[in-house]
């Protein structure tokens, strides 16, 4: 009978050095994505699952109220040229006639000044020119890096606003996972300890290490965040896959 009854207690204590934890799959890089300029949407390239590359254009902008500044830009740089040429022919006319003293040195100096005013003007404008060239790139909103589209909020012919949320990446290369601990069993873990992961679904079992460990602000909840990172290799795991965690305890 006592021989009957020694294993069971046995694994009664692997089991008490053992935590158990459910955890979710994240993404540690998920990105919203939005544009730097306001204007209609001229065409949405993407769907929520669709997976993009680095540099792969997810929407664009209309360019016509760009068009319409551009032009009016390219106008007043026309303007300023033509003034500036014809200060230079009455500068040169000017000192030719101010040598015979038929001019005064006023005069010639005020041409000089007035020169030296517009193409200071000039090179504002022009400024302004290269700032809107620079800007027609960024009316072809890019992926910042390979991933996800988890969600869309867009859609072709809706005004675009910077800072709104349009899309949102997940970066699927950079995943982790969250598990909550109490606080109780906070002095069995610490950064860089390996743990066990399993995810059912996918029939996914690997070592994973504690990356960080976060007090919970949510609540009176006592307990602490942790996550913990490992590689996906050639499996398709996703974030919000439930996942198993176990931790092994010091006696």
């Amino acid at each position: 009978m006592i021989k009957i009854l020694i294993p069971t207690i046995l694994c009664i204590n692997l089991f008490a050095n053992q935590l158990e934890l459910a955890g979710t799959v994240i993404s540690d890089n998920e990105k919203m994505i939005t544009s730097r300029n306001m204007g209609y949407i001229k065409e949405v390239f993407v769907n929520e699952g669709s997976n993009v590359k680095k540099g792969d254009i997810l929407y664009e902008i209309d360019s016509s109220n760009m068009d319409s500044n551009k032009k009016e830009v390219q106008l007043n740089l026309e303007i300023l040229q033509n003034q500036a040429k014809n200060i230079e022919l009455n500068l040169t006319r000017f000192k030719n006639l101010q040598s015979q003293d038929l001019v005064s040195l006023y005069d010639v100096e005020q041409l000089e000044l007035n020169l030296s005013n517009v193409k200071n003007m000039m090179a504002i404008t022009n400024a302004k020119l290269k700032e809107i060239n620079t800007q027609y790139d960024y009316l072809k909103v890019k992926a910042p890096n390979d991933g996800l589209i988890i969600k869309k909020s867009i859609k072709a012919g809706e005004m675009s606003i910077p800072g709104n949320p349009a899309l949102i990446l997940t970066d699927l290369s950079s995943l982790l996972i969250k598990t909550d601990i109490s606080e109780s069993n906070l002095n069995s873990i610490k950064i860089g300890q390996e743990v066990d992961i399993e995810i059912a679904s996918q029939n996914f079992k690997t070592k994973g290490k504690i990356s960080a460990i976060i007090p919970n602000l949510t609540g009176m909840t006592h307990s602490f965040v942790l996550k913990i990172s490992f590689d996906k290799q050639d499996f398709n795991i996703y974030p919000g896959m439930y996942s198993k965690v176990l931790i092994k305890t010091s006696n």
